[in-house]
């Protein structure tokens, strides 16, 4: 007997079940917009694995995990009278429709626009909608709208990328490696000076312009940051199990032992460049 198929109609009417203070769950009834937002980000970092271990029945069931968040948030907004799972539709449709006029002709959902457009003058075209609707707004900045929340690499790389809509910034990824070098001679400094603080700072400096020089070269800091870290994790199991096949632990190795069992992990793990010791 197959399984039944539900539809986003069934889904909402089980958040709604799942929420019901009589009968529903002790743990979803006790949740609020601030208390299920670590829960959203997990998923998403979740889905997000999935789909560069590129298991993609993974990625269907992350996915409508995901949703669940969605479907979560709308059925507290209801409750509080503050939104519905339609209205986050219809805003999300109206701002798709608004923000690809090079595709949906007057605003329409069928209409057609005869013309052609590159991916640049796309570019061109999103940033001025949205600087329109951060005036709409009232947020005047270029950076007002860029979410604190965001993890400090993607926000990094958003800051950077709208102080480029202004021409505020190197003019190739030339000037960027330049400036990762003045940043590393600087951190050096402040390492001599043994000031916390100085050191911290310059720190911060170094690693904001790795995130610049990545963005030059089309790069996203967060996604190249996670394939490095796990290379490193695959790279640094395989030691453990050449150490094992040694009768060895890797706790009890010197330096030399371990960069040698480095070496030879390298080389038996697949992968491009030579992340090496933390």
């Amino acid at each position: 007997m197959s399984s039944p198929e539900y539809t986003i109609e069934d889904l909402l009417r089980i958040m709604a079940r799942l929420r019901d203070p009589i009968d529903g769950c002790p743990w979803d009834i006790s949740q609020s917009f601030q208390s299920i937002v670590p829960s959203t980000l997990e998923e998403c970092y979740e889905l997000a694995h999935a789909i560069e271990s590129e298991d993609y029945a993974h990625v269907a069931e992350e996915l409508g995990d995901v949703l669940f968040q969605v479907i979560f948030y709308a059925q507290l907004g209801v409750e509080q009278d503050l939104f519905s799972f339609e209205q986050v539709v219809s805003i999300l449709s109206a701002k798709l429709l608004r923000r690809h006029p090079h595709v949906f002709a007057e605003g329409r959902i069928e209409g057609r626009v005869d013309q052609t457009t590159d991916v640049e003058e796309v570019k061109r075209s999103w940033e001025s909608i949205k600087r329109s609707e951060r005036q709409q707004k009232s947020q005047h900045g270029i950076l007002d709208d860029v979410p604190h929340a965001l993890p400090a690499l993607p926000r990094a790389q958003k800051v950077q990328k709208r102080a480029a809509t202004v021409n505020f910034d190197w003019a190739d990824y030339e000037g960027a490696r330049a400036k990762i070098h003045e940043e590393l001679l600087e951190l050096d400094e402040a390492v001599r000076s043994q000031s916390v603080e100085s050191i911290e700072d310059e720190m911060g400096d170094v690693l904001f312009s790795c995130v610049n020089a990545s963005r030059h070269l089309g790069l996203d800091a967060e996604a190249t940051l996670r394939r490095a870290t796990t290379k490193f994790e695959r790279r640094f199991q395989q030691m453990a199990r050449l150490a094992e096949q040694d009768s060895l632990s890797l706790d009890e190795l010197g330096s030399t032992e371990l960069d040698l069992l480095w070496r030879r992990a390298k080389f038996s793990t697949p992968g491009t460049g030579s992340v090496g010791k933390p």
